[in-house]
């Protein structure tokens, strides 16, 4: 097999790759244009086409195209120089691109480095064919993470690619790929799955890797063609890279600069993950961590909220400030709550509490939420709730939650039976908000308390607001919160993440300062 074949309607630049590569001792062959190089792959497949993507007759990625289709010429690498004419033109996995006015000989030590890891590559691909049961281990710094699924893909491999390194801090970071018949059907990345973490995963250009062939036991959630997962993979990848400096950085902090009620309710599901999720998290890495969609495109959606002046992105030391020690509300919101129930309180009777509806899709969801409640500071909870013996259908006091020293919130739990619609208005009478618990599935959690939300609703100045209960692992879901426009109605909709290794109080401080007046 030829080394390399320089494909250039350039002669002059063809002729000095090709002496730069003679230094080096790399063999090569020249085409004029694409047709002569397309002619001469096939008849000898080469290791490694450079080739500008302008190359006359057949541009370079038409000509990449053909060759990756070909099962005598797809193992074939390019290396593009200048930029992409059009969208699809992108390198594919394994390829590089190179400036038009790169050196020669720096052209020659990247041909260099890419015929080594080719050869690498040759020796793992000899060896897994040598043995089904062979375990393959190495450094992803010799051969790179998308050739070498490519190389198991080709091979329908089955088994776990497990993948280490270490971040700038020293600190060991653990990914793994799981293959099924050359399919990769699941991937991690520490807390992560799925395509996310692949996309995140394929971002390694150092570390190591080893893999097992073993069935994985593990729920398939991928189902793409491995080729598009890495074409994807890679443009987001290269879209980060030309991004740099401008997209905000892991461990900045991050807030809205504008009022979540300001905020427009039908927009992007990306957008609107995002701007969930600000409720909860401050910092970027969290918010990049906990939403669905791929690290580049929520970094991306940050950035343009930033430009937009929606959100403000503070570096290290200049974030928000701890606030240990203080109360779980701040002076100003006790004001605010006073002047509210001194408005409605006859002259010369005393301070008394706000009042707080508790209403429940299950008892379960009730439990995790007084759980909470439990872990704020001050709070008492009383009777059944304090011993954890209460019922779905109890119409009973949960507790009290000071908010100052004379003033507090108490709350109340209200059944979802229909036995009770009768006193479903009653209870809401007065009442400062309704605090409304989903969990699971929205829309099925949603259809259960909605008789009785229905039911607060039209009571005068009624405000309702939707606590979304998530679990470890679990994610906002936008298709379905959008089906049930009405929890997003005046920005009243939080995600609660009950098993994030938060304490209490930042958890529900973001739903608890929004209910006081």
């Amino acid at each position: 097999m030829s080394a390399v074949l320089i494909a250039d309607g350039e002669a002059t630049r063809a002729k000095r790759i090709e002496e730069a590569c003679a230094g080096l001792s790399i063999d090569t062959r020249t085409a004029p244009h694409g047709a002569g190089a397309l002619e001469m792959a096939l008849a000898e497949p080469p290791d490694v086409v450079v080739a500008p993507f302008d190359l006359p007759l057949i541009d370079a990625s038409k000509l990449a195209d053909i060759l990756h289709t070909n099962p005598r010429t797809q193992a074939v690498r390019f290396l593009f120089l200048g930029r992409p004419l059009g969208p699809g033109a992108e390198p594919g996995p394994g390829d590089e691109t190179a400036s038009t006015e790169a050196e020669p000989q720096e052209l020659a030590h990247r041909i260099e480095a890419m015929l080594s890891r080719l050869a690498r590559l040759d020796e793992v691909a000899e060896a897994a064919e040598a043995d089904d049961d062979a375990h393959v281990s190495g450094r992803l710094k010799q051969i790179a993470l998308p050739d070498l699924l490519q190389l198991f893909g080709s091979n329908a491999k089955t088994g776990t690619l497990e993948l280490e390194r270490s971040d700038n801090r020293g600190h060991s970071e653990r990914g793994a790929i799981h293959l099924d018949g050359g399919n990769v059907v699941q991937a991690s990345a520490g807390a992560v799955e799925g395509e996310k973490a692949l996309f995140r995963l394929l971002a390694w250009s150092q570390g190591t890797f080893a893999f097992s062939p073993r069935k994985p036991d593990v729920s398939h959630e991928i189902d793409k063609p491995l080729r598009a997962l890495l074409m994807e993979g890679m443009r987001q990848i290269d879209e980060s890279n030309r991004a740099g400096r401008s997209l905000p950085a892991a461990d900045a902090h991050v807030a809205l600069r504008v009022k979540s009620t300001d905020l427009p309710n039908m927009v992007h599901p990306l957008t609107q993950e995002v701007l969930l999720l600000l409720e909860i998290y401050s910092r970027v890495q969290d918010v990049v961590d906990h939403c669905s969609f791929p690290d580049y495109q929520v970094l991306r959606t940050l950035h343009t909220l930033m430009e937009r002046g929606m959100v403000e992105i503070r570096r290290g030391s200049h974030g928000p400030p701890s606030r240990p020690g203080q109360g779980l509300f701040t002076a100003a919101q006790a004001r605010r709550l006073g002047d509210y129930l001194d408005a409605s309180r006859p002259r010369g009777a005393p301070a008394c509490d706000a009042k707080l509806l508790l209403v429940s899709a299950r008892r379960e969801a009730t439990a995790d939420f007084v759980r909470l409640l439990r872990g704020l500071p001050g709070a008492r909870l009383e009777g059944a709730f304090a011993g954890g013996t209460f019922e779905a259908a109890d119409l009973l006091t949960v507790g009290r939650l000071p908010v100052d020293d004379t003033r507090g919130l108490q709350i109340i739990h209200v059944p979802t039976d229909p036995a009770y619609a009768p006193l479903w208005p009653l209870a809401g009478h007065g009442a400062l908000g309704v605090v409304v618990l989903l969990e699971g599935r929205v829309a099925e959690a949603s259809a259960v308390v909605e008789p009785v939300v229905a039911a607060l609703r039209d009571v005068p100045r009624a405000r309702i607001f939707h606590a979304i209960l998530l679990r470890k692992g679990e994610r906002p879901l936008p298709d379905e919160l959008r089906e049930n426009v009405a929890l997003l109605d005046e920005a009243s909709l939080f995600l609660v993440p009950i098993e994030s290794g938060k304490g209490a109080s930042q958890v529900l401080r973001p739903l608890l300062s929004r209910v006081l007046p």
